[in-house]
């Protein structure tokens, strides 16, 4: 018969290497290495053709008492954390994005049966997930300081929410930039969404604010919100523009690192803009709707000034 020694040994000097002696030459000593030639190693059917050796010492074709079969593996076998990892990495077509891979991979890997696959990222993947969440918290943070700040501004919490009420719409319009532009919500994206946070504030701030004044001198809330859209309107378009135009150069310039530029760029240009028009029609219906539940800024003031008055006229009534 024929040992499976005889075949691993015929199998690695045949398709490996092996050293079989050593000769001098020239005072140096070199290794002779047996090996079949490349061209007669490549198929299967040159494994096929080999001849082991048997007990008696005859030679038999090792198709003769192998079963080959072809499938597919690694030249090594990699571990993370005990367990066998595969590292894959790729070049990103024109117009794919990072994210649209990681999304390609994630559903590819959620087809196989569960707990066979787990994917951990790394590389400019692993970045845009840490990035991203790091960002999304950056945004929330940014909107609950802002209300914030308007709340302790005008001592209200509904006059900042009728203010914050902007920033879905800057945000939509810089979102339908990116769509326009081809671009893709990455980390640049979400930096100018923050951006347009004060952007978008900023246009609500002047409505608002002239309403309240309009208010304390005695108007009543259609008449205030009315006169402060239409003597706000030149203020609010001058600043807007001045905003958009100055991310032009951004959305527009090329060269190294253009694209990340570019993608700010057009999240501000587009936000701002977008935000200026539908601000115009949405802040003043929707304080017209809630300031009703609200008081003029100086309402308190001016009642304990009608108190002291009231007061005063009593004590010399008095006197008298």
């Amino acid at each position: 018969g024929v040992s499976a020694q005889s075949i691993g040994r015929t199998l690695e000097t045949m398709f490996g290497s092996r050293r079989a002696t050593t000769y001098l030459r020239g005072g140096q000593e070199y290794d002779v290495i047996l090996q079949t030639e490349r061209d007669s190693r490549r198929t299967v059917e040159d494994l096929e053709a080999l001849y082991v050796s048997t007990g008696s010492g005859q030679l038999v074709p090792l198709s003769a008492v192998v079963t080959t079969q072809t499938s597919g593996d690694t030249p090594d076998r990699r571990r993370l954390d005990r367990q066998r990892s595969i590292s894959l990495s790729a070049d990103l077509n024109p117009g794919t994005t990072i994210a649209d891979a990681t999304e390609f991979l994630e559903r590819v890997s959620s087809e196989q049966p569960q707990g066979v696959v787990a994917t951990q990222w790394g590389g400019a993947a692993r970045d845009q997930q840490e990035a991203g969440g790091a960002v999304a918290a950056a945004f929330g943070l940014a909107l609950l300081l802002v209300f914030l700040v308007l709340a302790a501004q005008f001592e209200s919490w509904i006059t900042p929410a009728v203010i914050m009420l902007t920033v879905p719409l800057a945000a939509a319009g810089g979102l339908f930039g990116l769509v326009m532009a081809g671009s893709s919500l990455n980390i640049y994206s979400q930096i100018g969404l923050i951006i347009l946070i004060g952007v978008a504030a900023k246009n609500g701030i002047l409505i608002v604010e002239f309403a309240n004044q309009l208010r304390d001198q005695g108007r009543s809330i259609t008449e205030a919100i009315i006169e402060s859209s239409t003597l706000r309107l030149r203020p609010i378009i001058m600043t807007s523009i001045a905003t958009a135009f100055g991310a032009l150069p951004l959305a527009l310039w090329q060269g190294a690192g253009a694209g990340s530029r570019q993608t700010i760029g057009v999240v501000i240009f587009s936000g701002a803009m977008f935000a200026t028009v539908l601000t115009l029609f949405v802040v003043p219906v929707i304080y017209g709707v809630l300031a009703r539940f609200t008081k003029s800024p100086e309402y308190t003031a001016r009642k304990i000034e009608e108190w002291e008055a009231q007061e005063t006229t009593r004590g010399v009534a008095r006197v008298e």
